[in-house]
């Protein structure tokens, strides 16, 4: 991008971020800054690095619930794009109003671990063992620096609350203080996370400008417009970049191996001993014939774990867009092919909780019926759901739908991580890398890489994620 369109950009950005916070006062203090960034250290070292001839690729996810639905991660990104004007920022926001951990942790299936964040930045009300589970997952299945969140302030007894870890354990029954002084600090320091401590620079800045907690809030829990100010000032001062943290852990959890200098041709193939569970071929400008891919000898499209599902929802007609899936998560037996999935739902009685159902694939076909109240395994075995899956009522509700309709359809599909075989694409801007994503949910293991081609096929590197944690196999199948 020409310089004067990124510095009018960065102008137009500012603009932006000046109205969202007109009229609030700023903090005159948010703790010792110098201490903060430390674990998201990767991502900022990315965008600072970022130049117009060089747009480092950054992917950053909000992910939680109605908290983290509201404005505030609007003006963290603005702020962000203003200060890295030259990185290429991917932000998305999946969050799902109304669901706690508990739920949150079926729909990371499909919303979280298949976007591949380099930065995951997270909230959510629940149950904390689930909340942990959400945390463990995502370092055993991506390479993302995570900042988690802890509560903000929504009553006047948070802020004289017990803040010793020692003094709220869980069995005190003192939910809020054990999650946020206890639970999630013990998870950052198990995970090696950032911890935004909001909590406290909200009872520090509300003492500050003698407020009641009601004075950032338009409910009992949702911000006002002053209180997302104040949440994105809180997250904004975390993410930071201090050179005095470096190396970041992440930095070793993602390789990028350059062709003629760390990979070589060799009789018509490149090969290359790697260990992760996602490859990516990075492109340069210049064209070739197909090229073939093989992972350990095999089709990439011969893992059964490099298929997903996606999101499973319906639509009727509500007040709001139906984002929330009627069942999570969908599982299967046997391998998946890309194809959509239809499901045919009909109510059995007035309570909401009991459905009959038929699926039916694209590809596969009619294959088998159901009912919510007892285990699904469809006839191909593609298709599988526990009855504590389903979630049609809540889910349709948070969308205004009331009462569920007694026959409605569910769609989701089965999408493709990997290519067994490519065209380069013809690049014509080399400032922003062109990716093509080989294999993605690999069992994060050693594997072997061979690609065919010359020392001509516009080929740049290869870049390997390994997640540091090795866990067990990815959910869903």
């Amino acid at each position: 991008m020409p310089l004067n369109r990124i510095f009018t950009l960065t102008l137009v950005v500012l603009a932006a971020c000046k109205v969202l916070a007109v009229d609030f006062p700023a903090p005159r203090s948010l703790g010792d800054t110098n201490t903060y960034g430390r674990n998201v250290q990767r991502t900022l070292r990315l965008l600072s690095e970022s130049t117009p001839d060089h747009r480092n690729t950054v992917r950053i996810l909000f992910y939680g619930q109605s908290i983290t639905d509201q404005d505030w991660w609007k003006i963290v990104a603005s702020d962000l794009r203003a200060r890295f004007p030259a990185a290429h920022l991917i932000i998305e926001n999946r969050s799902l109003p109304g669901f706690a951990s508990q739920m949150l942790v079926k729909t990371a299936e499909t919303d979280l671990y298949p976007f591949q964040p380099d930065l995951l930045i997270f909230h959510v009300y629940g149950a904390h063992d689930k909340y942990e589970d959400i945390i463990r997952r995502t370092r055993e299945r991506t390479t993302a620096e995570i900042l988690m969140q802890t509560d903000h302030v929504n009553k006047p007894a948070d802020l004289t609350e017990e803040t010793d870890p020692a003094k709220v354990p869980i069995q005190k029954g003192n939910w809020d203080a054990f999650m946020n002084h206890n639970w999630l600090p013990s998870l950052a320091r198990k995970y090696g996370t950032e911890l935004c401590d909001q909590r406290t620079l909200w009872k520090a800045y509300l003492l500050d400008q003698h407020l009641e907690p009601s004075a950032l809030l338009k409910d009992g829990v949702h911000l006002n417009p002053h209180g997302e100010f104040f949440m994105a000032e809180c997250v904004k001062a975390y993410l930071r970049r201090d050179a005095k943290f470096d190396p970041a852990p992440a930095e070793s959890w993602v390789k990028t191996l350059k062709v003629g200098q760390d990979l070589h041709w060799s009789n018509g193939t490149l090969r290359v001993e790697f260990e992760g569970n996602r490859v990516d071929v990075v492109c340069k400008p210049g064209s070739s014939k197909p090229a073939a891919v093989r992972i350990d000898g095999h089709r990439p499209s011969e893992f059964p774990e490099l298929y997903g599902f996606t999101r499973a929802l319906t639509t009727p007609e509500g007040k709001w867009p139906v984002r929330s899936p009627v069942v999570a998560p969908i599982r299967s037996e046997k391998p998946l092919q890309v194809e959509e999935w239809t499901m045919d739902v009909r109510k059995l009685d007035d309570t909401e909780k009991l459905y009959a159902f038929s699926v039916t694939g694209s590809k596969t076909g009619p294959d088998g019926e159901g009912r919510s109240d007892r285990p699904f395994v469809s006839n191909s075995g593609r298709v599988k759901i526990d009855p504590e899956d389903w979630n049609v009522a809540y889910a349709l509700s948070l969308s205004g739908i009331k009462p569920v309709p007694d026959r409605f359809i569910a769609k989701w599909n089965v999408v493709s991580r990997f290519a067994d075989e490519f065209v380069f694409p013809g690049v014509t801007n080399s400032a922003v890398e062109t990716v093509i994503t080989v294999a993605q949910g690999l069992s994060n293991t050693r594997h072997v890489f061979e690609i065919e081609g010359t020392p001509e096929t516009p080929m740049a590197a290869l870049q390997v994620y390994r997640p540091p944690f090795p866990g067990a196999e990815h959910g869903g199948k």
